[in-house]
């Protein structure tokens, strides 16, 4: 293993790095955007059994105790009792923008690096046969020993960014479906709570 991390050159180190980098957003994304943390089970049936009998202070102090994007996203809602239903809809439109950017957190970063990984690979790649080259002016073409350094660079860096990149743009993809099916459950239970608020009207 130290051998292949010598002979990768300067842009083996870089790739090391993403992929470091890489691991630690997709555990952190794992951690975030379970469902339990995001919209409990449970949550959105039992707000709206409270507005519906009216009882919309009991609705606002089981959000305020389960702080969940879910939770933030129904008492937004709930605060603007008594306005307009376009009113209350342009709120809770608001504060689920923010929160989707929290969801979204560090994946336009994941996908850079999904992005970038080949090109290092490429770079490494280049340099390797830059050394080769150089290596077959130096010596000719009759020693095989001066050209294997180049060509292990080369090989190794492009391996190296496409096993980097190929599971950061899976991970990526994965991730981005996972927020927007989030996001779209958590609009459709606070727009049950702007309609019950509203009185039902469209």
């Amino acid at each position: 293993m130290l051998q292949l991390f010598q002979l990768g050159g300067w842009v083996l180190p870089i790739i090391i790095f993403a992929a470091v980098l890489t691991l630690a957003i997709i555990g952190n994304r794992f951690w975030v955007l379970r469902r339990s943390r995001i919209a409990p089970a449970t949550l959105a049936a039992q707000v709206t059994n409270l507005v519906e009998v009216g009882k919309v202070q009991q609705a606002v102090k089981l959000l305020y105790e389960n702080d969940t994007p879910l939770a933030r996203l129904m008492l937004a809602a709930l605060q603007q009792a008594g306005q307009p239903r376009d009113v209350i809809k342009e709120v809770v439109e608001e504060t689920g923008r923010h929160e989707v950017a929290h969801l979204d957190r560090y994946l336009n970063f994941l996908g850079s690096i999904a992005g970038v990984s080949p090109l290092l690979g490429l770079l490494g790649t280049v340099f390797g046969i830059m050394s080769a080259f150089s290596a077959i002016g130096s010596v000719g073409v009759g020693d095989p020993k001066a050209l294997a350094s180049g060509i292990a660079e080369a090989l190794i860096t492009t391996a190296s960014g496409l096993i980097v990149a190929i599971p950061s743009l899976i991970m990526y993809r994965y991730f981005r479906g996972r927020v927007d099916s989030l996001v779209l459950e958590m609009e459709r239970e606070a727009l049950k709570v702007v309609n019950l608020l509203a009185g039902g009207q469209e």
